[in-house]
């Protein structure tokens, strides 16, 4: 009898995930920029300072490719060939990654990077945004910082680079335009120094709880 009623629940691993999310009442904020314009130091920020998890759709990638699955290989095809991987594909990480955290409060940055992306991540999750923390940065700027940090990335040459401007400006703009339209868009001047960026990012969380040092 038990495998007669073990069964069904394998069958609906993905209702239970949304199920179990909007159970857990995760809060969302979707991180957008181009390449270059801080997310990743405002993100370590935010979660210093707010208690929030930091998901990068683009580390979640990275590390599928690398454990060298049937999936990762799939990803690494794609990424190759200057491609979007699917969005069934990072919403499944990014809905695994939120399940297994103890966490309630979620940075995910690099994620919706098109509208598909941002109609799936709705569909799927089930859950809307508390709000898009959009770094705003002029293209000269995000060239001058990607070109002058070493963080032994293959992406980071001059052609690779132009090739995600182009690609944020095309799929990205119209995600923050959407969210805009709802009041949903939270914009920073992304070009200012380090420090002056987190006090306007401060200022925006102001409503979320400081995390107990």
């Amino acid at each position: 009898m038990g495998t007669v009623v073990d069964a069904p629940k394998a069958a609906h691993t993905t209702t239970d995930a949304v199920g179990r999310l909007k159970e857990k009442g995760v809060k969302v904020v979707f991180v957008l920029g181009g390449p270059g314009s801080g997310k990743g130091t405002q993100c370590a920020n935010i979660v210093r300072v707010f208690g929030f998890t930091h998901l990068s759709a683009g580390d979640l990638l990275r590390a599928e490719i690398k454990s060298g699955s049937e999936n990762g290989t799939m990803i690494q095809n794609m990424i190759k060939e200057g491609k979007i991987v699917p969005s069934e594909v990072t919403i499944k990480l990014l809905e695994k990654a939120m399940l297994e955290n103890g966490n309630d409060k979620f940075l995910i940055d690099g994620f919706p990077r098109n509208e598909e992306n941002r109609a799936a991540f709705e569909e799927v999750t089930k859950i809307e945004p508390e709000f898009v923390l959009f770094f705003d940065c002029p293209q000269e700027e995000m060239e001058r910082r990607l070109l002058g940090r070493n963080q032994g990335r293959d992406d980071d040459n001059i052609e690779t680079i132009r090739k995600r401007f182009k690609v944020f400006l095309e799929s990205s703009l119209p995600v923050v335009e959407y969210y805009n339209l709802k009041d949903k868009v939270r914009k920073v001047d992304a070009a200012k120094p380090i420090d002056d960026v987190f006090e306007s990012v401060k200022v925006i969380f102001s409503n979320f709880s400081k995390k107990v040092m």
